[in-house]
């Protein structure tokens, strides 16, 4: 095993094997969708947790609710936020950069590219 730090955020953007399904005629809606399934997953997964440490917290007597609303984190633990909140974004953006590699890919001209963008 590598003692080197695991890259999350190039992890986070590689290809899962085999063909995408589509559930809709326009494969930008399938995009969106995908985007949008990330987020819930994300969203319900740190919900849950974010519930189960104020409730241990508050029953244990070691931080009541208000305690975290009002905090605010240092710079080191802002500057760990920031590699976390990119690293949630390449997730969530998965699916739109991986149809950008595939645009760029098949050597198309920038502006056919962008012009696919725009209509995700």
């Amino acid at each position: 095993m590598s003692d080197e730090p695991l890259d999350w955020i190039a992890l986070a953007g590689k290809r899962a094997k085999g063909k995408r399904p589509d559930y809709f005629d326009d494969p930008a809606v399938d995009r969106l969708l995908s985007i949008v399934m990330a987020l819930v997953g994300e969203v319900s997964v740190q919900r849950q947790r974010g519930d189960t440490l104020e409730r241990l917290l508050e029953a244990k007597g070691i931080v009541a609710r208000e305690d975290i609303e009002s905090f605010v984190p240092d710079r080191a633990a802002a500057e760990e936020r920031g590699v976390a909140t990119k690293a949630y974004i390449a997730r969530v953006m998965r699916g739109v950069q991986q149809a950008m590699e595939a645009m760029a890919a098949d050597d198309k001209p920038v502006e056919q590219v962008s012009e696919e963008l725009k209509k995700l």
